[in-house]
């Protein structure tokens, strides 16, 4: 607990700002870019910063680091906010997340550490941790000589981790700190996988990936970007030079989906259509928009599409809003913001001429539990619902990279999904490790973080032999 008393003239830091408020009025890219968890100024930060109460013991962690997966030492790094070293609070945060300043833009701080502060109470609001971790983490990549560290000396071995996403690089700065030699390999032209394109622009547009990929060369990690790993011969090139392989490759395209009309014109993929927006090309929406799905894409979809200039924008959910995968203060921020919600409905057809004009719905109810738990949706015989829309886009999920996958002799796939040890990220093949989404079937960023450093201890284990440290 803090011993020393709180400045009494600091006060307490704002809070968030109205999302409405963000883009009222602004142009589309403006709009886009106008970030839900904006900076805090180095006056607020210091005050938000003392409302910390540094509770915790190394016995008994503070139940924000309990909350997150990656283990951050949160109340630490608060901590030497509140004392002025914000180089120190950077560098603890990166000793447990590599990819923090990331994650403190894009993480459900509110379901996790600042879910667990011990003053989110009825009377008081948490410590506004994520927006304390941007700020560390900003100032220490403006001045990188405070991120500099002492490395082990090299050990020798190599390892490839196929994928640049949070996973990825996760794996490579973990194995990099303990004497690995590290290259990650990517068919993108730029570090930070579905992170960087498919992460809504108001949560993250690119910064500060640069400036984490930079970080992760300074300590040693080679980057081998535009050079897909995608043959059982691209494969057995990397089994004869390196000493295991890490697959950190995530999961594919979009689901496919067949119904009539949906090859019209207006009618986009969410994965596409989120990057087109990210690299300024993004598609005329048109005054109504519909967006079939219920998970965090879909509710970052309606968002943007609102903030593209749609004037009505509707997201169609098979279930009701009680089932929805995506997290509740999303789904309250796209109400605040006027997504409209089509619950109980399912599409079946899309109708137009030259051009998307409406989705055809089938009109569902809730039936017993699916394998999921949740309430499984049945059509009610002979009842749908037209739902004008000059713009559709699916985000129903993402395909597994079964084809890929299934190259790699002894693999273990379960439901798309890479079976691997929950402790090592060891799969059926020895020579193989894997982590992130390819794993857990799609989760949050700072999941995948956590899975990185599982595979990256395995890694170790498995190489250096006994557990090693």
């Amino acid at each position: 607990m803090r011993t020393e008393p709180i400045a009494p003239s600091l006060r307490v830091g704002r809070g968030r700002p109205d999302p409405l408020e963000l883009i009222r009025g602004l142009e589309p890219k403006a709009a886009l870019a106008a970030e839900l968890k904006p900076a805090l100024s180095d006056r607020d930060a210091l005050a938000e910063a003392y409302r910390c109460l540094e509770c915790g013991t190394p016995e008994v962690p503070a139940p924000c680091q309990v909350a997150c997966p990656a283990e951050v030492d949160v109340a630490g790094f608060v901590g030497r906010i509140a004392r002025g070293d914000a180089g120190g609070a950077a560098r603890l945060i990166l000793s447990s997340n590599p990819v923090g300043g990331s994650c403190a833009r894009v993480c459900p701080t509110e379901l996790l550490c600042e879910g667990a502060c011990v003053l989110n109470t009825a009377r008081d609001r948490p410590v506004d941790i994520g927006r304390l971790q941007r700020y560390a983490m900003d100032a220490a990549f403006a001045d990188p000589a405070s991120l500099v560290v002492d490395l082990p000396v090299k050990n020798g071995l190599r390892v490839a981790v196929i994928g640049a996403g949070p996973a990825g690089l996760a794996t490579a700065a973990f194995l990099e700190g303990a004497g690995f030699i590290v290259t990650i390999f990517d068919d993108r032209p730029k570090a930070g996988g579905l992170v960087r394109y498919a992460i809504a622009p108001y949560r993250l547009w690119d910064e500060p990936l640069p400036e984490e990929q930079s970080w992760l060369a300074g300590l040693g990690v080679e980057f081998r970007l535009e050079h897909p790993i995608q043959s059982p011969v691209d494969l057995r090139e990397l089994e004869a030079e390196y000493d295991a392989v890490v697959l950190a490759v995530g999961l594919g395209p979009d689901v496919r989906t067949q119904y009539p009309g949906g090859e019209l014109p207006g009618i986009y993929e969410s994965l596409p259509f989120i990057e087109a927006v990210k690299t300024d090309r993004p598609p005329a929406m048109g005054r109504r928009v519909a967006v079939i799905g219920g998970g965090n894409t879909a509710i970052d979809v309606a968002r943007e599409a609102l903030r593209l200039g749609a004037a009505e924008v509707t997201l169609v959910y098979r279930r009701t809003e009680a089932e929805m995968p995506a997290y509740p203060e999303e789904v309250a921020g796209a109400r605040r913001e006027g997504i409209r919600f089509q619950f109980l409905a399912s599409p079946v057809a899309f109708r137009g001429s030259s051009h998307v004009e409406a989705v055809v719905a089938q009109v569902m109810r809730l039936g017993e539990p699916d394998a999921t738990g949740r309430r499984r949706p049945e059509p009610v015989p002979g009842e749908t619902v037209e739902i004008l829309a000059d713009s559709v886009v699916m985000a129903i999920g993402q395909e597994p990279r079964l084809t890929f996958l299934r190259m790699i002799p002894g693999l273990e796939i379960d439901r798309g999904r890479i079976v691997a040890d929950p402790k090592t990220g060891a799969t059926g093949n020895p020579r193989y490790f894997a982590a992130g989404d390819a794993v857990n079937g799609g989760d949050t960023v700072v999941a995948a973080v956590h899975l990185g450093k599982v595979a990256a201890h395995g890694v170790r284990q498995a190489l250096l032999g006994g557990d090693a440290p």
